[in-house]
């Protein structure tokens, strides 16, 4: 018998870009502790960059996902029922706001924008969480990931802020749904880190610069740090966990 971590649980990841994404580095650490794991890309555009790193981590299921073109979810959870018969954990790392909106003051935010902001990055969530919790007839492990900007007005995050805090209510209301079914549902709040998503948000270089001066230890994270939260909350580490908003910034949710 394996005595690692995630010996024989299958996990399913949405959100990798490219080998900078926060996704890929909990994927990294979950492969290590010999999870089995299904990967999703973007679209076509995005394939060429992600199907290398599901290759290299050996991913037995590799899907296109995008959450607003309608039956995409249902083939990856259908493909995943098919080839597994069973999911043992999630991970949900997506969000998306249309630029102008993202820049603009919030008072200025469209309601398109506005929609689109809750849409992909909170509501995908509960999508994906009511496709799952019949998966995991055994129980399992839900996670996201937000950012402080969901409980500080801070930087230029603006309207994303809003959609994050939704995303951590949804999680400890989710928990408590999915709770008598033995799925733990928590959210990682991880510090500035240099991802691609991350690169849209106004003056985003002011904000990594700020974030490693406000830190306890003049330190930003890593995806590795973070993998390694999501190990803890992916495996049976966390068994009476659940609902919680989890912070890897090296303290700067704690400075004031």
């Amino acid at each position: 018998m394996s005595n690692k971590l995630m010996a024989d649980k299958k996990v399913l990841i949405v959100g990798i870009a490219n080998d900078k994404s926060i996704a890929y580095g909990c994927a990294k650490k979950l492969k290590e502790q010999g999870a089995e794991l299904a990967i999703t890309y973007l679209n076509e555009k995005a394939e060429r960059f992600v199907r290398p790193l599901a290759d290299e981590l050996d991913a037995s299921i590799v899907m296109p996902l995008d959450v607003t073109v309608p039956g995409q979810m249902d083939a990856v959870f259908a493909e995943i029922e098919k080839q597994w018969g069973e999911l043992d954990g999630l991970i949900h790392s997506l969000a998306f706001c249309p630029i102008d909106d993202l820049h603009a003051p919030i008072s200025e935010c469209s309601r398109e924008g506005f929609l689109q902001a809750m849409d992909v990055s909170c509501y995908s969530f509960i999508e994906m969480a009511a496709k799952a919790k019949g998966l995991m007839p055994k129980g399992g492990s839900l996670i996201n990931f937000s950012y402080l900007g969901s409980a500080l007005a801070t930087g230029d995050y603006n309207i994303m802020g809003c959609a994050k805090a939704s995303l951590e209510a949804a999680t400890r209301y989710l928990a408590r749904d999915l709770g008598p079914k033995h799925i733990r549902v928590n959210c990682i709040s991880p510090g500035t880190i240099a991802t691609r998503a991350a690169g849209g948000i106004k003056d985003f270089d002011a904000m990594l610069d700020y974030n490693k001066q406000k830190a306890v230890d003049h330190q930003l994270p890593t995806t590795e740090e973070v993998g390694g939260a999501a190990l803890y909350y992916l495996s049976d580490l966390s068994r009476g966990v659940t609902g919680t908003t989890h912070y890897v910034d090296h303290g700067v949710c704690i400075v004031g």
